[in-house]
């Protein structure tokens, strides 16, 4: 089994590593990096800087198919963006098609989510009603072969669950063990329906005045 992780410039780390540290655990699974061109990819904040050797073009039908998001995927969810073209090429072909967080943008630009209901972070589900998807407040949804994540610390949910899908709960629950995959956060802020309304607020205010580009560091 092929899982390809699709690779940009200023993705958001955890989007990409919360899956990939679950993927990796997989027996007889191999996980890919990928990306446009071979090289050094970095991340959004420009201190995680990753060599990939892979090629969209090298894995051109891989079983599963994870975009990242992070603050480019607003700028890559264009139709003739390399990911969009290689998302939308290899998806016939998938067993499983998915993204976390904004990555679901790049799904989007796909064609694939029109009319489906899919997750991203809560601060951009009017973008992505705009590729015709119907956004949902669910930490992971899936739709037939697709499945997409919230923000990212949603990531390490969609890929146990799609772990549970194609290997079986067994498997997910152990690697949820292994990894002591046991959330007790120290505020229960996670969602805007949980946080404080001024609180939502000033991170909303935050990204926007920042191009949804902020990283709310030292906030909640």
């Amino acid at each position: 089994m092929i899982i390809a992780i699709g690779l940009y410039p200023g993705f958001t780390a955890l989007d990409a590593l919360g899956p990939y540290q679950v993927f990796t655990t997989v027996p007889e699974a191999e996980v890919v990096l990928c990306a446009a061109e071979p090289g050094t990819v970095v991340d959004d904040h420009d201190l995680l800087h990753l060599n990939v050797d892979a090629t969209f073009a090298d894995v051109p039908r891989p079983d599963v198919l994870l975009v990242p998001g992070g603050p480019a995927s607003l700028a890559l969810a264009r139709d003739d963006a390399p990911i969009v073209e290689w998302v939308r090429n290899a998806h016939p072909h998938t067993r499983w098609t998915t993204s976390v967080c904004t990555g679901s943008l790049v799904l989007g630009a796909a064609g694939l989510l029109d009319g489906l209901p899919a997750a991203t972070h809560w601060a951009f589900r009017d973008e992505l009603a705009r590729y015709g998807a119907r956004p949902a407040d669910e930490r992971v949804v899936v739709d037939g072969r697709i499945a997409t994540g919230a923000g990212s610390s949603a990531g390490i949910d969609l890929a146990l669950t799609l772990v549970t899908e194609f290997a079986g709960p067994e498997l997910a629950q152990g690697i949820q063990l292994a990894l002591e995959y046991d959330p007790r956060p120290p505020f229960d802020t996670g969602t805007p329906d949980k946080a404080p309304k001024p609180l939502v607020d000033v991170v909303a205010f935050m990204m926007d005045a920042h191009g949804k580009k902020w990283s709310p560091r030292g906030v909640g």
